[in-house]
């Protein structure tokens, strides 16, 4: 098997790396303190990250790169899956802002299985870069099992009225519009009892209140819906067909790792560790640190081989939903692995955050030992994960 890119590819990547170089501030690596994964470190404090981040999704929209696989006649450049994976491996490996939720999942979900109304009312918008989205999934007494959601849309003329309440809302007090899940026929069978819905965040009866995260950062958010209406031409797709186009949302998500952030943090760890002493010695002497950085490098190879896999699947017309759940599980289990592995090396000073003097390596280590227990639980926890891998992909019963 060939694992290489063509040379129209490296041409493309080279073509994504120059932009990135020029259009990104030029302090913007120090701006972004975002552990590979992670969902808990977002920048959503820093108001200068923030903008940045804003401008530079106007560019790319402009370029056509945001939505860079998408047909043309609905702002995209159609370009194909592994050249889209080529611009999401550069841009996470720069730290860059990419693909949102309005762009990585609503889009290519409504795009999907959207009405000719959904796509006129919210694709070209998207494209542009001009709204941006959050998740509206888990539910206080539903994580995991999304079938539990007692969130109500309830049929009233030409609105639905919705009632209930949303829990880690990542930037829902930053974004435009929820991408939620909502019960609409509260007869109907589990599974076949909801519908997915696009609500504007400034409807009279959406409350939305910060969640301070593991790190003091306000990244999360509760939202509570009490008798919001939503005008039905907001509904995405066919009533009570929600759990089906939220799968298929979720294998979209589960493709956004941000797999080159990782190649990134461990090459600047290795230089860390070229030009750091400890008890006397090179650090990059040490056996045993030498050992467990090897592993890290096998571990992140492998979860390359299952990136490109991915892509390549997408290219040829196939659905990856076990091979996203395999990319998702292996890259969330590394973030974790990562991040043990720079505070087992760095000892008492990896508990350090930036911001003291001696912190060691950017005080990241610690930030990430924080944030990489998101990963694992954020889009589907590691458990689930296995389970879609033992029964769709290995044939295994429940029992």
């Amino acid at each position: 098997m060939e694992f290489k890119l063509s040379e129209k590819e490296e041409a493309f990547k080279s073509e994504v790396e120059a932009f990135l170089k020029k259009e990104l501030p030029p302090k913007w690596p120090e701006m972004s303190t975002h552990w590979p994964g992670g969902y808990g470190s977002l920048e959503s404090t820093n108001e200068e990250a923030v903008k940045a981040a804003f401008t530079f999704r106007r560019r790319l929209a402009e370029k056509g790169w945001l939505t860079i696989s998408w047909p043309k006649e609905f702002g995209g450049e159609e370009h194909s899956y592994m050249e889209q994976a080529i611009f999401d491996e550069r841009v996470s490996y720069y730290r860059a802002p990419g693909m949102g939720i309005a762009t990585g999942i609503a889009g290519p979900t409504i795009l999907r299985f959207g009405s000719d109304e959904n796509k006129q009312d919210w694709v070209q918008t998207i494209a542009k870069g001009e709204i941006e989205m959050w998740l509206g999934y888990s539910e206080p007494n539903s994580g995991s099992d999304l079938a539990g959601i007692q969130t109500t849309a309830v049929d009233d003329g030409d609105d639905f009225i919705i009632n209930g309440q949303k829990i880690w809302g990542t930037i829902a007090h930053l974004a435009d519009y929820a991408w939620l899940i909502a019960v609409t026929d509260s007869e109907a069978p589990r599974h076949r009892n909801a519908s997915l819905f696009i609500v504007d965040n400034k409807t009279p009866g959406v409350t939305i209140r910060p969640i301070i995260n593991i790190l003091g950062i306000h990244s999360f958010n509760e939202v509570f819906f009490d008798n919001v209406r939503v005008p039905k031409r907001n509904m995405i797709g066919e009533k009570n067909m929600g759990f089906y186009y939220m799968m298929t949302a979720l294998d979209f998500e589960r493709l956004m790792v941000g797999i080159g952030g990782f190649k990134r943090l461990f090459e600047q760890f290795i230089e860390y560790v070229k030009q750091s002493e400890q008890d006397g010695s090179p650090l990059g002497k040490n056996h045993t640190v030498r050992k467990k950085l090897a592993e890290i490098a096998v571990k992140i190879e492998m979860v390359y081989i299952f990136f490109w896999r991915t892509a390549s699947m997408l290219d040829k017309g196939l659905v990856p939903s076990v091979e996203s759940s395999v990319l998702k599980l292996t890259a969330t289990e590394l973030s974790r692995a990562l991040a043990d592995v720079t505070m087992e090396i760095l000892g008492p000073y990896g508990q350090l955050m930036g911001g003291s003097k001696d912190a060691q390596f950017r005080g990241m280590a610690p930030r990430g030992y924080l944030d990489c227990i998101s990963a694992t639980i954020g889009a589907g926890t590691s458990e689930i994960q296995r389970n879609i891998i033992a029964m769709r992909g290995l044939g295994l019963t429940k029992k």
